[in-house]
């Protein structure tokens, strides 16, 4: 029985695309037909997916992460359009493919969208990518081996940090000074503080410095 899969990649390289559309083509099973529409940025996408909504929805969507944003600046990522997808077409399979590797993107991916597949782009290959598509289009989810290893650190990983104390790592982590948390963060200084000071507590922090607490943080897997 043939099998017609209509799918959306959303990539702002169209080297990229072509390279996905033509490692699916090659891979493809016997019976499996594939449809495939491409978009660079978020206003395309958003189009292409209110009108399939119409007409016929996707069964697989790709999103790059950082794309062009949409001109209204309602859809900034590819993030955004993953979560309008869901909305849009609720049984399709949402697979993020981005450059972004660190732990704290990784967690707010997965915590947000829940994706079917989550490729960081360090790791894939071809093969990589023509098995990640099989296994979820039969049995998702499907995650390349940078997500994986952070998944099983946080499984293992004894100390639980809420939403709130992950960003103040995470700021601090990309050169955001105390003084300016407020700027990122809904919660007066002193709050700021208490938090920085328990979480030097929880990651055993002696010398009292921001660049142990995120070493530490980030050697356990929350950075």
């Amino acid at each position: 029985m043939n099998q017609v899969i209509n799918i959306l990649m959303v990539d702002d390289h169209p080297i990229i695309i072509e390279g996905y559309q033509n490692t699916l083509m090659a891979t493809k099973k016997d019976n499996q037909t594939l449809i495939i529409d491409t978009a660079n940025d978020c206003d395309t996408a958003d189009l292409l997916m209110r009108r399939a909504a119409r007409e016929k929805p996707y069964d697989v969507l790709f999103f790059d992460i950082r794309i062009p944003p949409s001109r209204d600046g309602l859809l900034t990522s590819g993030e955004d359009l993953a979560k309008l997808s869901k909305q849009l077409m609720p049984n399709a399979k949402v697979i993020i493919l981005t450059m972004f590797n660190e732990s704290y993107r990784i967690h707010n991916i997965i915590k947000n969208i829940n994706p079917d597949g989550f490729l960081i782009k360090s790791d894939l290959t071809s093969s990589e990518l023509a098995e990640a598509f099989q296994h979820i289009m039969v049995s998702p989810p499907y995650y390349s081996s940078t997500v994986n290893q952070f998944l099983n650190k946080l499984v293992v990983n004894e100390i639980q940090i809420d939403e709130i104390n992950r960003k103040i790592l995470y700021l601090l982590s990309q050169g955001i000074k105390t003084r300016s948390l407020t700027e990122h963060i809904d919660l007066s200084m002193s709050s700021i503080e208490k938090r920085k000071k328990q979480l030097k507590e929880l990651f055993s922090i002696d010398d009292g410095k921001d660049e142990t607490l995120i070493s530490e943080a980030r050697k356990k897997g929350f950075i």
